[in-house]
């Protein structure tokens, strides 16, 4: 776990909400304060659908929702001539690209067992912090999975020409 303190808040929201960078995570949560509080649960609800589509994994193929799908409603959400006083976004990235990360890193464990990757980004009026987080199905000794999506996610930042600051 690492946290990044995002020295260029503008251009770094610019890339979430208004590019496809993010395109490859799914949302968990969001909450947006401006002048009301949005929350939004990124799991997707069964209710809506009929049974055969809850099982069809081309309408429906994780449990939450794709980023790409939410982000131009929490781009609504932000955009204005105010600031918001806060928000907080809890991404995953999705479990293929999970998968690329630890057989590039040689890991010594199979995909099934890391949950997620993910990505919290959170907004306190006067600071952007990004904390990355590994969630494990078991218990697991080794934090190999923890190393390498630290390495990952720095590198996607810089890719991105996103800059940081480590804390």
């Amino acid at each position: 776990m690492i946290a990044l303190r995002i020295t260029n808040v503008r251009h770094f929201m610019s890339r979430l909400l208004a590019s496809e960078d993010f395109d490859a995570f799914l949302l968990e949560e969001a909450s947006i304060s401006t002048y009301n509080t949005f929350l939004i649960d990124g799991h997707q609800n069964k209710a809506f659908y009929t049974a055969e589509e809850w099982e069809d994994e081309s309408i429906r193929p994780y449990e939450l929702s794709e980023w790409k799908k939410l982000r131009p409603i929490c781009f609504d959400l932000i955009k204005g001539t105010h600031t918001p006083t806060a928000f907080r976004f809890v991404l995953h990235l999705i479990p293929r690209y999970a998968a690329d990360i630890l057989q590039k890193g040689q890991a010594e464990l199979s995909p099934g067992q890391v949950k997620a990757f993910v990505l919290n980004i959170k907004y306190d009026g006067t600071a952007l912090i990004l904390v990355s987080g590994t969630a494990l199905h078991t218990f697991l000794p080794d934090k190999t999975p923890d190393t390498l999506w630290d390495q990952a996610l720095k590198q996607f930042l810089s890719q991105k020409n996103l800059s940081y600051e480590e804390l």
